[in-house]
């Protein structure tokens, strides 16, 4: 009796340590982004972040921080290359601190459709990309989507680049573009995104530029009436993590990973695809004025921008927006 219950005991404290070893060796990684949990980067991740920790067999975990809880873009941005923040999605034109030539993601006007700017960063662009973010410590995971920009503004609809003149706009703080607003006659300035609604509720700003799904699921409705179409730039975001976190990961975790991060790309571009096909509805509802807009005089109008940063991105990278959109 003794004995068995001695064999019973040591049975039970081995699993228990088995347990523990298990528990102690998996992996949690924190994913972090700037936009409401409402946002569908969100949604997304929270579907890829149970899919990997239940094709890992819990050996990685992923724990969700939105709507910038563990800071700004940049902050998130510096804490990939040091390795303090595990992982983000980050609009990709937050990494020109670390290269200008991430800066190309914002080139004005330059895909003609979603499907063009798709078939860039799924291939030669976006592995020239990759290249420079492994040169600093973080990897590019999957080229999710931000999406186009549009303009909102409280002072009248923007129909032509003469209706920009003089507008006070909120910019993403990247030098490119505040050159694009400026040199098409608005007033632009940059602000950190947190402290963008507070900013257009105090009139600081007249308006501000962002994809419909960021309008709406930060609820931009409240503070702004009218929105115009103007498509002026598509943006993708990175589905990043730092090489110290990607590094700690088992080869076959990491093709996991890889995988799931290609398969949850697809559905939240889906998703964007969706969003912007209801949104313009919802956003009438809530009381805004949307318009759409000939992008052609606004196209015109920036090309002196592609002239002035092909010196900043390179030829060869500029070469390859060009071939692609015109394979469209």
């Amino acid at each position: 009796m003794l004995k068995s219950f001695r064999t019973s005991l040591l049975a039970a404290s081995a699993v228990t340590l088995q347990i523990c070893a298990t528990q102690s060796s998996a992996l949690e990684l924190k994913l972090a982004n700037v936009l409401p949990e409402s946002h569908n980067w969100n949604v997304a991740a929270r579907g890829f972040a149970d899919e990997v920790k239940a094709q890992t067999e819990n050996r990685v975990s992923i724990k969700l921080f939105a709507n910038g809880q563990l800071g700004s873009e940049n902050t998130l941005v510096e804490g990939l290359q040091i390795g303090s923040i595990h992982a983000g999605i980050i609009g990709c034109g937050s990494f020109q601190p670390v290269d200008p030539k991430f800066g190309i993601v914002e080139l004005p006007y330059s895909w003609p459709n979603r499907q063009a700017a798709y078939a860039a960063y799924d291939g030669e662009l976006g592995e020239q990309l990759e290249g420079l973010a492994e040169a600093h410590n973080f990897k590019i995971l999957s080229w999710w989507e931000n999406g186009y920009r549009h303009i909102t503004n409280n002072r009248a609809p923007i129909h032509t680049p003469e209706d920009l003149q003089g507008l006070k706009i909120r910019v993403t703080p990247d030098k490119m573009r505040l050159d694009a607003f400026a040199g098409m006659g608005a007033s632009p300035a940059p602000l950190a995104f947190g402290e963008l609604y507070s900013a257009l509720q105090q009139g600081v700003f007249d308006a501000q530029e962002n994809p419909l799904s960021i309008i709406n699921s930060s609820s931009f409705y409240e503070v702004q009436k009218y929105v115009s179409l103007t498509g002026h730039v598509w943006s993708p975001a990175c589905l990043t993590v730092s090489n110290y976190s990607w590094n700690r990961l088992s080869a076959e975790d990491q093709q996991i990973v890889q995988d799931l991060a290609d398969k949850w790309r697809d559905t939240q571009r889906e998703l964007t695809q969706k969003d912007d096909a209801e949104l313009i509805a919802k956003l009438e509802a809530a009381g805004m004025q949307v318009n759409e807009v000939d992008t052609a005089p606004f196209s015109a109008q920036v090309q002196d921008i592609w002239t002035q940063y092909e010196s900043v991105f390179g030829a060869d990278l500029v070469g390859l927006v060009k071939r692609y959109s015109s394979a469209q």
